[in-house]
């Protein structure tokens, strides 16, 4: 995994290292799996529940 350091006030952003866009998700560096729905799932356990748009009937 990917140790990112922050430099001033800008944090060096963490790259795809395996992607599976056939599954609908991708590996970053720090070992976060982000979905294609915008969810993730933390290296630690925790959840980020994805962003869901309202759409109007």
């Amino acid at each position: 995994m990917c140790s990112h350091t922050v430099s001033g006030t800008v944090e060096s952003p963490a790259h795809v290292v395996a992607a599976h866009p056939e599954q609908g998700w991708n590996l970053l560096c720090d070992g976060t799996i982000v979905f294609d729905d915008s969810g993730e799932l933390l290296p630690d356990g925790r959840v980020v529940a994805p962003a869901r748009r309202l759409v109007a009937a």
